[in-house]
């Protein structure tokens, strides 16, 4: 929206897109959060991770030229859209689950849907909130489309938590990305992303209360 929408170069959309959707995030994050719908264990396990990672997507950043920037950023979002059309329909499809200490993901859930934290479990999410913080930092998009996936791909949460607690990994990893860029020097135009924030904020509110009306597989194919 900025480099296309706008005109801003695509290296500074990057700060812009950060400051937004860190600033976006956090409100939503208090919204979800009051309904029960952020698992905070999980979250903060992947943003510490991602918050780490941020920064050295950022120094990738700078060293890719812009044209291959935006063409990997197409890649990543086609990549994305195939995986969550194809959970979506596991979802539509999927009969209830019945736990198995024999088989299943590296990480599993108990009977009552609580995520087991397991030592292989906590590596594998830390290295794919990790991936995640890079790629946010590469591409100042928060991480909401790379999270959202990767919680209900990973850690088999439900689409509607999944979206509550990427709004708290966002909220940290873009915080963390919009730090780095701020002192590394960057030119950020503060008037551009308080617009975009405000609007963005607004947004949220109207989003929030759609996604409620659609069932989970809507929701992915929509996503």
């Amino acid at each position: 929206l900025l480099v296309y929408g706008l005109g801003v170069p695509a290296r500074e959309a990057v700060g812009i897109s950060l400051l937004a959707v860190g600033s976006t995030s956090l409100v939503g994050f208090v919204q979800r959060a009051r309904r029960g719908l952020v698992e905070f264990p999980t979250g903060l396990l992947f943003a510490v991770a991602g918050m780490l990672g941020a920064p050295a997507g950022s120094w990738l950043a700078d060293r890719i030229p812009e044209t291959l920037l935006l063409s990997l950023f197409a890649i990543l979002m086609l990549v994305i859209a195939a995986r969550m059309w194809s959970k979506s329909n596991d979802a539509a499809t999927r009969l209830p689950i019945i736990m198995d200490e024999n088989a299943g993901p590296t990480c599993r859930r108990d009977p009552q849907g609580k995520l087991r934290i397991t030592s292989p479990c906590a590596a594998l999410l830390g290295l794919v909130g990790l991936g995640a913080g890079i790629l946010s930092g590469m591409f100042g998009v928060g991480g909401g489309f790379i999270i959202v996936p990767a919680l209900v791909v990973f850690s088999g949460m439900g689409m509607q938590k999944a979206i509550g607690t990427s709004l708290l990994v966002i909220t940290l990893i873009s915080a963390s990305g919009t730090a780095n860029y701020l002192l590394s020097g960057k030119e950020l135009s503060l008037a551009t992303a308080a617009v975009f924030t405000a609007s963005s904020i607004a947004g949220l509110f109207a989003g929030s209360t759609l996604a409620q009306r659609l069932a989970g597989p809507v929701l992915l194919k929509v996503f």
